[in-house]
């Protein structure tokens, strides 16, 4: 789901990267020391799990489990994402410099939906709520991923659609993932859901 170094237009480069600057920014110096270590840890799960990726053509798919991330972490997520695509961008290439507003902003921001999914879980429908975290956040950053790329120009409308029609088997998969997790933290700790 990174869009690559070279790909986009100034246009929506720079916009892109001032938002995210701006975002990233504010929660840092809004971030509670203690939430650091969960921070930390979120960024590595964030990392790895995206890390693998498997080609499909012109593009790839990977997971990214950002619902999950945004679940225990809210709106900190983002600071996460943005520790993990920085890493990946500095010491494998994967995304870019240049890029990396642009691929904060398509998958930090939809993460934020997990933490509203698990706190919708604790008023009804917990199972229902528990899938939905994983599967809301990278159905929508599917959507802004294919918007991005068809905003780029004409070109990329062929790549937009098979990067989104690709993404929508994983929706089901981070959907069981965060699921399965959630369900398991809940009957360990339920303390740790509540972030």
């Amino acid at each position: 789901m990174h869009i690559s170094e070279g790909v986009l237009k100034p246009e929506i480069l720079i916009p892109a990267a001032a938002l995210a600057v701006v975002w990233v920014v504010y929660l840092v110096y809004k971030l509670n020391l203690k939430e650091i270590p969960k921070v930390a840890c979120m960024s590595a799960l964030f990392f790895v799990a995206s890390f693998i990726h498997i080609p499909l053509g012109p593009t790839s798919i990977h997971l990214m489990l950002g619902g999950l991330i945004g679940a225990f972490l809210g709106v900190n997520a983002m600071i996460a994402i943005f520790v993990g695509l920085l890493l990946q961008a500095l010491l494998f290439g994967y995304g870019g410099l240049s890029v990396l507003g642009v691929n904060l902003l398509m998958i930090g921001a939809p993460a934020v939906l997990g933490g509203y999914f698990l706190k919708l879980s604790f008023k009804k429908f917990r199972a229902l709520n528990w899938f939905l975290v994983g599967a809301v956040p990278l159905f929508v950053s599917s959507c802004i991923l294919s918007l991005v790329l068809t905003l780029n120009g004409n070109e990329f409308i062929a790549v937009a659609s098979l990067a989104f029609a690709s993404n929508i088997a994983l929706v089901g998969i981070e959907g069981l993932i965060s699921f399965f997790a959630i369900s398991f933290i809940y009957s360990v700790n339920k303390e740790f859901l509540k972030c």
